[in-house]
C-alpha cells in the first residue's frame, strides 16, 4: 500500500436529485422528505456547514408517474448551448433549467458534487454508477455497495450527474416503476445519509485511508433476440439468469428462453458479470442486460486540500483561462 496521500478540493456544495425519471419513486419521495427536513432546519435558524441542494428533477413526468414526458431527461445534459425552438421537448427545456441551477456544466461555478437517485426493476441492490473510479471509504452497515464504472473517456457524458464538478448516480433495486417499496426507500435514504456524512467528514480534514475496491466496468449491452421482420422480441431472460445480477455468466450458460421454449446460450468469449438484467425501462432501448468485467482497483489515501493548495489551484485555473 502506498503511503502517499492525495489532496483533493473541498466539496462545499452538494446537490441531491430525485425524479430524473418520474416513475422511479424512491428518489421522488426521499427528496420530498429531505425538503421537509431542510425547511425545519431553516425555521430553527440552524446553520449547516455543508450546502445541500435538494432537486426534484422532472416534475412534469413525476406528476404523470412516467419515466419522461417527451424524451429521456438523463440523456439531455450535453454541452449544446444553442437556442431552443418553441416546440422543443419538455426535457430539453428542463435540462437547460437544471444546467443553469446546478452548473453550468464544465464551469467552476458548478456544484461540487451531484448525487442523482434512481431505481431499477433489476435485482442490483445498491449501486454507485461512476464515470471515474472512486470509493466511499466508510462502509454502510447491512447494505452491500457495488461500484459500476461507465468509461466515457472518448465521449461526452450526457447524464444529469455530469453537470457537477463531480457526480454519480445511486441506483437501487429491485423496485417496480410507479411503486415505492419501504425496504428500497430505506436503503436509499441510508445511502444518501452515508454520502452526506462522508462529505462532511472529508471537508473537516479527516484522512481517509487507501484500500482496494471491486469495480464493475461496463463492456457491452446485449439485446433480446428479435424477429427479423417485425423486430418484436422472441425470447425472455432465462430463469437461471433472471434476478442474478452480478453473478458470473460463462460462455454457453443459458441466457434466453424463447417463447416456444428453446434455450439460447451466451456466446461470448469470456465470463462476464451481467447487471440491469431485464430492466423494464430498457426494452425501448434494445437492452436485455449489460455485461461488465470486475477488477480490483487500488484507491489512495485522500484528504481535503489545505487553504494554500486551494489558492494555488485557483491561480492556476485563472492563468489557464487567460491563455
Amino acid at each position: 500500500f502506498s503511503s502517499t496521500v492525495v489532496c483533493l478540493p473541498r466539496l462545499p456544495r452538494v446537490a441531491v436529485c430525485g425524479g430524473t425519471h418520474g416513475n422511479e419513486l424512491s428518489g421522488v419521495y426521499l427528496v420530498r422528505e429531505l425538503l421537509k427536513a431542510e425547511k425545519k432546519v431553516m425555521e430553527k435558524e440552524e446553520e449547516e456547514p455543508l450546502s445541500v441542494l435538494m432537486v426534484l428533477s422532472n416534475p412534469r413526468a413525476m406528476q404523470q408517474c412516467r419515466r419522461y414526458v417527451d424524451t429521456d431527461l438523463n440523456r439531455c445534459f450535453t454541452h449544446a448551448n444553442g437556442p431552443i425552438p418553441d416546440d422543443a421537448p419538455y426535457e430539453i427545456i428542463r435540462s437547460r433549467e437544471l444546467n443553469a441551477t446546478l452548473g453550468p456544466k464544465g464551469n467552476p461555478e458548478a456544484v461540487d458534487l451531484v448525487c442523482d437517485l434512481h431505481n431499477t426493476t433489476a435485482n442490483m441492490g445498491l449501486c454507485f454508477i461512476l464515470r471515474v473510479t472512486c470509493r466511499f471509504q466508510r462502509q454502510m452497515p447491512d447494505v452491500p455497495m457495488r461500484y459500476i464504472h461507465f468509461d466515457v473517456s472518448n465521449k461526452e457524458s450526457y447524464s444529469l450527474d455530469s453537470v457537477g464538478k463531480h457526480g454519480f448516480a445511486m441506483e437501487i433495486g429491485p423496485q417496480p416503476h410507479g411503486v415505492v417499496r419501504s425496504n428500497i426507500y430505506t436503503a436509499m435514504k441510508v445511502g444518501v445519509q452515508h454520502m452526506l456524512d462522508w462529505v462532511r467528514i472529508f471537508n473537516s480534514g479527516t484522512i481517509f485511508e487507501g484500500g482496494c475496491v471491486d469495480v464493475f466496468t461496463m463492456i457491452k449491452h446485449i439485446d433480446y433476440p428479435r424477429d427479423s421482420e417485425t423486430r418484436n422480441i422472441t425470447a425472455a431472460i432465462h430463469p437461471q439468469v433472471q434476478d442474478r445480477d452480478f453473478c458470473l455468466l460463462h460462455p454457453e450458460d443459458p441466457l434466453f428462453q424463447t417463447f416456444s421454449g428453446e434455450t439460447l446460450r451466451y456466446k461470448g468469449n469470456e465470463p462476464l458479470y451481467p447487471f440491469f438484467i431485464n430492466e423494464c425501462a430498457y426494452y425501448e432501448k434494445g437492452i436485455a442486460l449489460s455485461l461488465a468485467r470486475k477488477r480490483r482497483v487500488m484507491i489512495p489515501a485522500i484528504r481535503v486540500q489545505t487553504e494554500q493548495q486551494q489558492q494555488a489551484n485557483k491561480q492556476e485555473f485563472a492563468s489557464e483561462e487567460e491563455e
